[in-house]
């Protein structure tokens, strides 16, 4: 299979996912848009026109996914680096630790992710003592699985002066929260040599396109990355084959996020932190910490962001995920209306990331203001139920309620998933399966409705509604997939009357009931030009 944006190509004899023809087996890719999409018979008309005819051989075409929510050069150091996200036990953590350390080059910074202390049976983390005694003294920046805490060893402290005296530095045995966190951060990264930078750019980039991912939503900031390796990314985007990438940048300064070149001034605009490090900002205490969690904007902050991005023409954002947090969004967001007018704060699509803990009110604030959930389900599936760490966090009850995407849709609140990679995998159809088989069975939604968000979400969350379906005129940003029976669900279904009655008149999905085979993604194509083939096998 090939393809390329100034060829014309028929690929026929397979499924086509498209709502133009839901019994589609063939389309025609023109110019890097999609031209027609229809039957096999009345593709042969086409089959003398063309640069290339591809046999789909039975394979599905679906629109290739879209991650609203990916931190591109830490997913790319955790694919070909230090990840512990596997690791099941702090002894486990350590040996992971000394082996890698071991095989680096001595002049470089040692940097992982992925640890998380609450599935571990010790139930902590590694103390600076042990880690300066497993890295030989080396500089180590290893953050929390949420990316919201980390440990580090000495030497990485001896590379930011003052360090001690900033909020949430913490002695050797607790983790670093805050701008204590945020300051390592900087210097970690900072001590990536340009080259460094661009192999993790190229390995993330790489590994989506493998899994049928066409865009990444980049989401960097000053607290997050840095400008130089947003712009980094954003020119190696745009000047190698790949998913292309949207940028949003972090930071109250409007018009230094579109200098970089970004879609907003959004992304990870901190709210509060995360419920993992205890940072998520709560209206009541957690069940297993003293605090509340951090607030690190109020709604009159926010509202004033939110005017002065809707006045300059650029998306407005927060990260959001405790029930004060979302409020306060809320509030400013609602307080931005009153100013310039609910129907321009509609029409901007302002964005909330990972809103997990949504009162009643808060879904109705949601789908008055017009603001798009760019949500991750595999949250609930990595740290819902009744046993995981959200409960741990929050009670039973509260946990329960998190991640209410069922009543988000039925309020009319468009959802945009991604993956907030590398806090949870790239892997599109893992999330939607998270999303349809959500541990709470009250925010379930259907398979069709997940994989609509994943697609169409998300580009129209960056404001295009032209993109994310296969349908004439539509870019030519497709996957190919080898994948078992194709499902049809009624649009009232969560997960079950599945059938597979083509009389339905509604395009078929791939079966992702937990314990089976995920679709295989054989192809994927972005603008008409093929960015992954899977080697013969």
């Amino acid at each position: 299979m090939s393809a390329n944006e100034h060829r014309t190509v028929l690929l026929r004899g397979g499924e086509v996912h498209s709502p133009a023809d839901p019994f589609a087996t063939a389309m025609v890719v023109e110019r890097g848009h999609v031209a027609w999409v229809g039957s096999e018979g009345a593709a042969d008309a086409f089959a003398s026109g063309v640069d290339e005819v591809v046999d789909l051989e039975g394979a599905l075409v679906t629109p290739a996914f879209v991650d609203a929510h990916v931190h591109t050069t830490a997913t790319g150091l955790a694919l070909t680096g230090l990840d512990l996200s596997a690791a099941a036990s702090l002894a486990e953590a350590a040996d992971r630790i000394r082996a890698y350390a071991a095989a680096r080059p001595a002049d470089r910074i040692l940097i992982g992710h992925g640890w998380d202390a609450a599935r571990w049976p010790e139930r902590r983390p590694l103390t600076r003592a042990e880690l300066d005694e497993l890295t030989g003294a080396r500089p180590l920046y290893l953050t929390r699985i949420d990316v919201h805490s980390c440990v580090v060893t000495t030497a990485l402290l001896d590379l930011v002066p003052g360090i001690r005296e900033l909020d949430g530095f913490h002695d050797g045995q607790q983790p670093l929260t805050g701008d204590a966190h945020h300051a390592v951060r900087a210097a970690a990264y900072a001590a990536l040599s340009p080259q460094q930078r661009t192999e993790a750019q190229r390995a993330a980039r790489g590994h989506a396109a493998s899994l049928g991912i066409g865009t990444l939503h980049e989401c960097g900031g000053p607290e997050i990355s840095s400008e130089d390796d947003f712009t980094g990314l954003l020119d190696l985007a745009r000047s190698e084959p790949g998913p292309r990438v949207v940028g949003y940048w972090a930071d109250l300064d409007i018009e230094r996020a579109r200098a970089l070149g970004a879609l907003g001034a959004a992304g990870d605009l901190f709210a509060d932190g995360s419920l993992g490090s205890h940072t998520a900002c709560l209206h009541e205490r957690y069940a297993d910490h003293s605090g509340t969690g951090s607030a690190h904007l109020d709604a009159a902050a926010v509202a004033a962001h939110v005017v002065g991005c809707t006045e300059a023409g650029l998306q407005a954002g927060f990260h959001a995920i405790g029930d004060a947090a979302v409020d306060a969004v809320v509030e400013g967001m609602r307080a931005a209306a009153e100013k310039l007018g609910l129907a321009r704060i509609r029409a901007a699509r302002h964005r909330v990331e990972h809103a997990e803990m949504l009162s009643p009110e808060a879904i109705a604030g949601f789908a008055e203001l017009g603001l798009t959930a760019s949500v991750q389900p595999a949250f609930d599936a990595y740290w819902g139920g009744d046993g995981g760490m959200y409960a741990d966090r929050l009670g039973v009850e509260r946990a329960r309620a998190l991640n209410p995407y069922a009543a988000l849709l039925r309020a009319g609140v468009p959802l945009a998933f991604g993956s907030d990679s590398p806090v949870t995998p790239l892997d599109p159809w893992g999330t939607l399966r998270a999303a349809a088989f959500h541990r709470t069975p009250e925010h379930r939604v259907s398979v069709r409705a997940a994989f609509t968000a994943h697609t169409r979400g998300g580009w129209r969350a960056v404001g295009r509604d032209d993109a994310g379906t296969l349908v004439p005129g539509a870019p030519a940003d497709y996957a190919v997939w080898r994948t078992g029976e194709l499902l049809v669900q009624a649009p009232d279904d969560r997960v079950a009357r599945w059938s597979t009655d083509p009389r339905s008149g509604t395009p078929g999905l791939p079966d992702l009931t937990p314990g089976g085979d995920l679709p295989v993604c054989l192809e994927t194509v972005v603008s008409g030009q093929t960015v992954f083939v899977r080697p013969n096998e």
